[in-house]
């Protein structure tokens, strides 16, 4: 695949089946460095598992996926560690180990990729609980401790473990009232601007597609309908995507 420095992942006709069932069909995308982009679709269409593809999790019939410059399906296993390492991951309803304290969940990745001391390891914690605005006495506490929220943001901040290029965000937003889901959002913000990072954002909240996303891919047909910014998005004419951002719970947009 051609490269473009400005792009960070390329997918160019991706296929997935599983049992003969065709989820997606000859899939584009791309995602544009230091941007936040909200990935949405219909309930079953496929968001999750073209996130779980793009990160190896799912075996794809067909297709290249490029990550951050690298042929990411075909690369050796020392060249896709390297990859993992720039990427990090928060799954839908935080995917905490209920075993394991705050502090032991965000070291995980650390643990598995770097070689670090004790107190190390443990001033990276409290640096990447501060990012997320988590109190220090969350650290020894259990995810059945936790509020929604909070869980939320111990899964983000172990997803920043490794101070990634690239953070996927399986709806980080659901389940949490609307005051903390705007919180979430503003959080997202910060830390894009901070980091400098790009955020792939798989989501069905409206806000967070409005207040937070740079441009939004709509999942269809089993292929990427339009990626476009917010305005290009609501004109397009498909009649699902009509429905969705024009219907009857739909926010208002300055065009």
């Amino acid at each position: 695949m051609e490269k473009d420095q400005n792009i960070v992942i390329k997918v160019r006709d991706i296929s997935v089946s599983f049992s003969n069932f065709s989820v997606l069909k000859g899939l584009d995308l791309d995602v544009h460095r230091g941007e936040i982009l909200g990935f949405v679709g219909g309930s079953g269409s496929g968001k999750s598992v073209l996130l779980r593809t793009i990160l190896g999790l799912n075996a794809a019939q067909s297709g290249d996926i490029e990550i951050l410059g690298t042929d990411y399906r075909n690369a050796a296993d020392v060249e896709r560690t390297k990859i993992d390492q720039r990427l990090g991951v928060l799954f839908q309803h935080g995917a905490l180990f209920s075993s394991l304290t705050v502090r032991e969940n965000i070291q995980l990745p650390m643990r598995e990729y770097l070689n670090l001391p004790e107190n190390l390891l443990d001033e990276l914690v409290i640096l990447k609980l501060t990012l997320v605005g988590l109190p220090l006495d969350a650290l020894h506490k259990y995810p059945s401790e936790l509020s929604g929220g909070m869980i939320k943001r111990v899964a983000l901040a172990r997803a920043l473990a490794l101070d990634p290029d690239i953070v996927f965000l399986d709806e980080p937003t659901s389940g949490l009232d609307p005051i903390g889901a705007a919180e979430f959002d503003e959080l997202i913000i910060t830390l894009r601007d901070t980091l400098g990072l790009t955020v792939y954002m798989v989501t069905h909240d409206l806000d967070s597609l409005y207040t937070a996303c740079d441009r939004i891919a709509v999942l269809g047909q089993k292929r990427v309908l339009v990626n476009d910014t917010l305005e290009g998005v609501v004109n397009y004419d498909d009649p699902w995507i009509q429905e969705y951002f024009n219907g009857k719970r739909a926010r208002a947009i300055v065009k």
